[in-house]
């Protein structure tokens, strides 16, 4: 058995005293996953094997479904503001309720169309965690 010291079982992680530092000194415990090499992370699923599982094609479509429709609304959503204000500004600049015109509702209803499809972005999300964890254990992996 080797020494701690030997180069095939040294820890090269940089030791470094400052106040500021967000990891103790050294290593007390295991280490981190982004850190494994292939042969220390035994006991993954087969990353292969799970993408080539119908439920996983089935989570990427879903995510595709709402992300990028999504993702095409709001940018068009937030650039009309902008276009409107240059383009139609006669448009824009109709008084609505007091001294507030469309452009000033119209750049308030981005707030609410934000929360509305933040809100609708965490429920799709709690469902793909979901599906995604029946996959994972499906294959003996791990949850973390």
């Amino acid at each position: 058995m080797s020494s701690p010291d030997t180069p095939t079982n040294r820890d090269y992680t940089a030791i470094v005293g400052s106040q500021t530092d967000i990891a103790p000194l050294g290593r007390t415990g295991r280490k981190p996953d982004h850190e494994l090499t292939a042969e220390e992370d035994g006991g993954r699923p087969l990353w292969t094997s799970i993408a080539a599982d119908p439920g996983f094609a089935e989570l990427r479509r879903s995510k595709l479904r709402l992300i990028v429709p999504a993702t095409i609304f709001f940018v068009v959503y937030y650039f009309l503001l902008p276009v409107g204000v240059g383009w139609f500004p006669s448009l824009m600049e109709k008084k609505i309720w007091g001294d507030m015109n469309i452009a000033y509702f119209y750049a308030l209803s981005q707030f609410f169309m934000a929360w509305i499809l933040a809100g609708i972005y965490v429920a799709a999300a709690a469902r793909w965690d979901k599906s995604e964890h029946e996959l994972l254990s499906k294959y003996g992996a791990q949850h973390r």
